[in-house]
């Protein structure tokens, strides 16, 4: 890794930040959309980029008299990637979130996450917070190929559990779902019953499929050529350049999904699931009755 003093934190509107502490990733996922060059990476993508002065930043932002709304982090790059453990980034704007009364929104991969579950449940309390964990496949093999820096499918709904537990909402991000790996209702199936049973709100689900770019693409497919002989011909037979890729199976399993979220009253629409997350309590005064 690497230190930066960046020029700013937060970006998006009044109705709600996103934040970004870290850039690139160390958690090594095959697909990672994030590695594509429109990003513009000038280093090398696990060599991480620490923007050392985010808590300086964001304090200067959220005390500067702005409204207080949801602030999201991790779209980008995970805040509970291997680095956090020392640098502790996160936890200190997760601080000063609490300390001026905002919202909190955390996507992650990580179990690190629950380090930080007091903080969090206190920011909750206080306004409101939300974790987001993105699942792909139940099968622990299949895991450590397609996301090999970070912890498996079943320790990640424990920490959806520890969260519930403390009454701290949760999403799951259902995506991606990569195209003759794991696009089939023998490992969707399991993902949605052991999120139901937790409690988990919504499903973030844009389709089932994954997208390519230049970059990523790049390094999906050496992964392939690793560990899946012969499926990159037919990635390149049946998708070309495209850079959605959607799944043969696209309708089937976006029915399982809709069907299974009806049944159980979770969120499923993207929309209805962005507008859940950036849901943030209005308080009214208490009027006196003297």
């Amino acid at each position: 890794m690497h230190f930066t003093d960046a020029k700013g934190i937060l970006s998006g509107s009044a109705a709600s930040f996103g934040m970004n502490i870290y850039r690139g990733c160390t958690h090594g996922c095959i697909y990672c959309d994030s590695r594509s060059r429109c990003y513009q990476f000038t280093h090398p993508f696990e060599d991480v980029e620490v923007k050392r002065n985010a808590p300086v930043l964001l304090e200067k932002a959220l005390r500067s008299g702005r409204k207080p709304c949801m602030i999201g982090t991790g779209s980008m790059s995970d805040p509970y990637m291997h680095c956090e453990e020392e640098l502790e980034l996160t936890r200190a704007c997760l601080e000063i979130i609490r300390k001026y009364g905002f919202g909190a929104t955390v996507l992650t991969k990580s179990d690190r996450v629950l380090r930080d579950i007091d903080l969090l449940d206190e920011i909750n309390r206080e306004t409101r917070c939300v974790v987001q964990m993105t699942l792909t496949t139940w099968d622990p093999e299949l895991c450590g190929i397609l996301e090999p820096g970070v912890c498996n499918t079943q320790r990640r709904v424990e920490a959806l559990r520890e969260m519930q537990r403390r009454g701290i909402p949760t999403v799951v991000w259902l995506t991606p779902i990569l195209p003759f790996i794991n696009d089939s209702a023998e490992n969707l199936s399991p993902i949605l019953e052991a999120c139901a049973e937790v409690g988990v709100k919504g499903f973030v689900c844009f389709g089932m499929g994954m997208t390519l770019r230049e970059g990523n693409r790049e390094y999906y497919y050496a992964a392939l050529d690793r560990h899946f002989p012969g499926l990159r011909e037919q990635y390149i037979r049946c998708y070309g350049e495209a850079y959605e890729l959607q799944s043969p199976r696209q309708r089937e399993l976006m029915s399982f999904l809709r069907s299974f979220c009806e049944e159980r009253g979770i969120l499923h629409e993207p929309e209805k699931c962005f507008a859940f997350l950036a849901k943030f309590p209005e308080k009214y005064p208490q009027l006196s009755l003297f």
